[in-house]
């Protein structure tokens, strides 16, 4: 496993970003947010769902003034998304826990400062959003909407904000496409030391952002970088998450929960692997402790990825085995098998508590 880059650990509330910190997952809500109670609905079910930070969008005056009231309730650190009028951002920088902007649709460079200003007054962290859909018009006419240009862009602003003495940064560089989005932060990543939020944007449906989100994010996390992501997805706010995670724990930067390890489907299959493997994945779903299993329909593979599980089911015709360590410990009738199974996993999970 590749090494993640050594980045500066910033804090967004109490959650820390970079450095030797998880990386953390984040979602945004889609409610209006002048709407407290409908958004503070949506930030529990994120909280929940096992997400670390939320962003809101900020739209309008209205949506900033009732981020007071957000704040107050809100269980997870709250970021504010602003795009186009700084003075949103002045005002959410009361309330929030930090400010992202896109510096392609802030405008002039006082209005940077403003916010900067105001960050500067609550420590609070600024990330800098640069997507390749709104690039500034002087890097977009030099560079096209191109990785070189969305670098470009990022580097201009990370220097401003410096020269501002502000440093408490975090980068995105965001396309809706997953080569260009790779290329973009591949390219940045030895040029400075700021954590990056990783994320491929506009990605679309869960089908398309799952296979867009796995191949780039996944791309990125095994060359080692990255410190926090978000799953852009049209859909429900929980499959970000839980598509987040398994994307991390599959790149091998989260352990926590099962490896669920379970052959295609195919003409030697001797048991209804499918449910089986489903009803395993919902009975075990609360498990955190990592740990690897094997359901596997037939005596081909089975025993070989046995050998590697921490708890297998290795299913005949109308029975089947449990094994434990690479150890046999029942052998059953297909109806016993999963019950048997998830009592030797909850045995395995509990130990040492």
């Amino acid at each position: 496993m590749v090494q993640r880059y050594p980045t500066k650990k910033i804090f967004i509330k109490d959650v820390a970003i970079g450095g030797d910190a998880p990386i953390s997952v984040q979602s945004m809500t889609f409610s209006d947010t002048r709407d407290v109670e409908a958004t503070l609905e949506q930030i529990k079910r994120l909280h929940f769902a096992g997400a670390d930070i939320v962003r809101v969008a900020v739209p309008d005056m209205e949506a900033a003034k009732a981020l007071k009231e957000i704040s107050e309730q809100s269980t997870l650190p709250l970021v504010a998304d602003i795009h186009f009028h700084y003075k949103l951002a002045l005002e959410a920088a009361k309330w929030v826990d930090a400010i992202r902007f896109n510096p392609g649709n802030i405008g002039e460079k006082s209005r940077i400062k403003e916010i900067v200003k105001a960050c500067k007054e609550r420590n609070l962290p600024i990330r800098v959003g640069v997507n390749a859909g709104s690039l500034e018009k002087e890097f977009e006419q030099k560079y096209g909407t191109t990785a070189e240009g969305m670098v470009a862009s990022a580097e201009y602003n990370i220097k401003f904000l410096e020269d501002l003495g502000f440093t408490d940064i975090k980068v995105s560089m965001k396309a809706s496409d997953v080569q260009r989005t790779v290329e973009a932060y591949r390219m940045l990543r030895p040029r400075n030391n700021y954590p990056f939020h990783l994320g491929v944007t506009e990605a679309g449906t869960l089908h398309h952002a799952t296979i867009k989100s796995a191949i780039g994010l996944g791309a990125l996390l095994l060359d080692g970088i990255g410190d926090t992501m978000r799953v852009s997805i049209t859909g429900e706010l929980e499959n970000e998450i839980l598509i987040a995670k398994d994307i991390l724990k599959d790149s091998g930067r989260l352990q926590e929960g099962l490896n669920i390890i379970s052959c295609p489907t195919c003409g030697r299959i001797e048991a209804d692997l499918v449910s089986a493997v489903a009803e395993v994945q919902e009975r075990t779903k609360h498990i955190k402790k990592p740990l690897n299993v094997s359901v596997m329909g037939c005596v081909v593979n089975a025993i070989g990825e046995a050998k590697h599980a921490d708890v297998a089911i290795a299913y005949g015709k109308g029975v089947g085995l449990i094994m434990v360590k690479g150890k046999q410990v029942a052998k059953l009738p297909e109806s016993e098998l999963v019950d048997r199974f998830v009592q030797e996993v909850e045995k395995l999970a509990n130990e040492g508590e």
